[in-house]
């Protein structure tokens, strides 16, 4: 195992961190389609287009932090 990693008990902890913040931003995003979905007018509806958008990039970089974090990039 590289010196890099840190102990295997920190890194379930990372494991269960990454989890909770995906399930967190899982209802985010699928209270702010819900919003985009029921707007009643353009501007609403762009501003919850945002907030899935963001959302959805906050997963994706939550997910790369996690694989760097499992390969001990970070």
């Amino acid at each position: 195992m590289p010196d890099s990693l840190p102990p295997v008990p920190a890194r379930e902890d990372l494991r269960e961190m990454f989890h909770r913040l995906n399930n967190q931003l899982g209802i985010i995003l699928a209270h702010a389609e819900l919003l985009e979905a029921k707007a009643d007018d353009d501007v609403s509806r762009a501003r919850a287009a945002q907030v899935v958008t963001s959302t959805l990039d906050a997963m994706s970089t939550a997910k790369e932090l996690r694989r760097r974090s499992e390969l001990g990039d970070v």
